[in-house]
């Protein structure tokens, strides 16, 4: 098992080597298969190790590959934690990471720098494979900065587009906003625990509060404030608080990279790199790394009430803001783009309301359905030659019936549709009601207001995901007639990932419900994630009332029903409503106007302050009286010295004549004294 484990980390790298080092001269076609051909055997290895660690009755296996650091105290190696929830992560990465790998093979045809696309795709999954599979937290960060890098050469891919650059550019920007935050997380859990080790930080946790402070007590004014344990941006901290504020750092590390509230920018423009690099971003990579730091670090977050609260509101607003945001976008891409923001919310409420297995496994499902729906969307826009804009679409579905039918079944997994009170239904009608529920059971404070989003979302989410399909593929084609005239269904090498997507969209739900979060998920998880709050809320979670069961099923109805009458019963009644809403529409259309508001806040500061550090810091003060300053001095020097050089021999005869007047007068003066 230990060379499997290795080989499941180490042969994307190779392949990476392998297309990024020899592409130019083993040429393209041999780059792509050499990548795909790894990832396919990675993911065929991934799932041996799923069955055998999560479905078997294999406990945590741990890998050691090397020394790493040591210095002084701190001593760290690399090695790689292969528990449930890192062979979920095996599962859900190398899967999608395969089938994308495959379904680049026909998107990127045409491309000239094939090669190196292929080796960036392998980075990107090994870097996350590093991150998966941590024994530490610094481990857990080299792979943290190198998703982060990968994110941003392939999102800027295109380097010559500045739509692209500026978007990589803005990924990378925003989430050091948030690595910042868990860097000072890291040094807080080693300044508390004298280590980054899980094992050790696990094992002090589990006693490093008394009982009833761990057990809510702190939470209802029965802590007492304790010594001071560390001080933090200025506030000495106890023991309790200490927690929370390392707590929330860890998390502000996830809001960046799973694209949260108010860090949340960089995710919708990630779209503008090809149409593959989307899928795995948004479905398998980046951003569901958030969800697994905290996850992972769920026996930490346990011991405050105060950050899973926190986690909680942010997951619930995020879901809430994405989902009102992709009810007017008119790009296909940036509507679905908006989806995973909305569906990380999701998984975030899980997280804050102690339902850690519910998170994972809407992380699990969602996995399949949103990289499905991605490649749905390429798949259309290789159809309509390169167009986006949903507003020029319509009517493809005669044309591209095979596309048609994978995007439905990817629209009716992330809608929920299903039959409540039974085992039948699509991927999501399992995993993100099942969050819904738990937000209600819980007894975090917040919990109603949780809830309540969480409903609101859903049925948004299924306005707009309708809607996407009614005006792709519904009604008349409005692309031009030469567009219409060429429209053809994509070929084989894109449609077979579809296929096997498609299937997990349909069985992942109910296959996993009873492992993830049911009956068996305790011997399922093996202690990989925090328990004991999970078997309250599962207590809770089957005794809800009918009507909360039935809310996310309502809710996808509402908003069914809504999209089939504006964009095919009645399609003059969404410009009717625009033009009578006209503030709200632009509201929306605009992002809630973030993007402004980050621009005037921080972006234009950022650069009057450069612009006055380099023209008056760094021109005029430092060059100034620097090196240009002391070069324009010696210029000047030499320019006089210069004039001296006249040529004529009377001047040169006057000078020698001053100089013995001067050197006979110091003679005089000097014998006289």
């Amino acid at each position: 098992m230990d060379t499997i484990i290795k080989a499941v980390v180490f042969l994307p790298l190779i392949g990476f080597l392998i297309a990024g080092l020899f592409g130019t001269s083993i040429g393209a076609k041999a780059s792509e298969y050499v990548t795909s051909g790894f990832m396919i055997i990675v993911a065929v290895l991934s799932w041996i190790v799923f069955f055998d660690v999560a479905i078997g009755e294999t406990e945590m296996i741990k890998v050691s590959v090397m020394r790493w650091v040591q210095s002084g105290s701190f001593d760290t190696e690399w090695a790689f934690r292969v528990d449930t929830l890192t062979a979920v992560m095996f599962v859900v990465v190398n899967t999608v990471s395969c089938l994308v790998h495959i379904y680049s093979i026909g998107y990127m045809h045409h491309d000239p720098h094939r090669p190196r696309f292929f080796a960036y795709l392998s980075l990107f999954t090994f870097a996350m494979l590093m991150l998966v599979t941590s024994d530490n937290l610094l481990q857990m960060f080299f792979g943290w900065e190198g998703v982060g890098l990968a994110s941003y050469l392939l999102i800027g891919f295109w380097y010559k587009k500045p739509s692209a650059s500026a978007a990589a550019m803005k990924a990378f920007i925003v989430n050091r906003v948030g690595d910042f935050g868990f860097a000072l997380g890291i040094f807080g859990v080693f300044v508390l625990f004298g280590s980054v080790s899980f094992e050790t930080i696990f094992a002090a946790a589990s006693t490093y509060l008394p009982a009833a402070e761990a057990h809510g007590a702190a939470a209802e004014g029965a802590h007492v404030a304790g010594e001071a344990v560390i001080n933090l941006f200025g506030m000495h901290l106890d023991k309790a608080g200490a927690i929370t504020g390392i707590c929330l750092l860890l998390f502000m590390g996830a809001m960046g990279k799973s694209a949260q509230f108010l860090l949340h920018t960089w995710l919708p423009d990630a779209m503008e790199g090809p149409t593959p690099v989307s899928a795995l971003i948004h479905a398998a990579t980046m951003v569901t790394a958030g969800v697994f730091l905290v996850a992972r670090m769920s026996p930490l977050f346990e011991l405050s009430h105060t950050a899973l609260t926190v986690v909680t509101v942010v997951g619930a607003i995020t879901a809430f803001f994405a989902a009102t945001v992709g009810l007017v976008q008119n790009d296909i891409k940036r509507v679905i783009a908006y989806s995973t923001c909305s569906q990380l919310g999701y998984m975030f409420v899980a997280l804050g309301v102690g339902a850690y297995g519910a998170a994972i496994f809407h992380l699990f499902t969602h996995a399949f359905f949103k990289a499905l729906l991605f490649l749905c969307a390429g798949s259309v826009i290789h159809a309509v030659d390169g167009e986006q804009d949903m507003r020029h679409m319509g009517g493809l579905r005669p044309h591209i019936k095979v596309t048609f039918a994978m995007m439905m079944i990817g629209t009716l997994a992330i809608t929920g549709v299903g039959i409540p009170f039974t085992p039948v239904g699509f991927a999501g009608f399992f995993s993100k009601d099942v969050i819904i529920e738990a937000a209600y059971a819980a007894h975090s404070p917040v919990s109603g207001f949780a809830f309540t989003l969480l409903v609101i979302a859903a049925m948004f989410t299924s306005f707009y995901s309708w809607r996407l399909i009614f005006m792709t593929f519904f009604g008349k084609p409005r692309a031009s007639h030469e567009v219409m005239h060429h429209v053809h269904e994509s070929p084989q090498v894109m449609l077979v990932p579809l296929y096997v997507l498609a299937i997990g969209a349909v069985v992942a739900g109910f296959l996993g419900e009873g492992y993830f979060f049911g009956h068996h998920y305790t011997e399922f998880w093996q202690g990989a994630l925090f328990t004991s709050s999970e078997n309250e809320v599962l207590e809770h979670f089957h005794h809800v009332p009918a009507l909360v069961k039935l809310s996310p099923f309502i809710a996808m109805i509402l908003g069914f029903v809504t999209a089939w009458y504006m964009y095919i019963r009645s399609p003059s009644t969404p410009r009717y409503l625009t033009e009578q809403h006209r503030g709200l529409y632009q509201f929306l259309l605009n992002k809630w106007y973030f993007d402004e508001l980050y621009d005037f806040l921080f972006v234009r500061p950022a650069k009057r302050i450069g612009t006055f550090l380099w023209k008056e810091g760094d021109g005029r003060v430092i060059d100034g009286y620097g090196p240009n300053g002391i070069a324009a001095r010696v210029m000047d020097v030499t320019d006089r010295v210069v004039r001296l050089q006249t040529g004529y021999l009377y001047h040169y005869a006057f000078v020698m004549l001053i100089g013995i007047a001067a050197l006979v007068t110091w003679m005089m003066l000097g014998s006289s004294v």
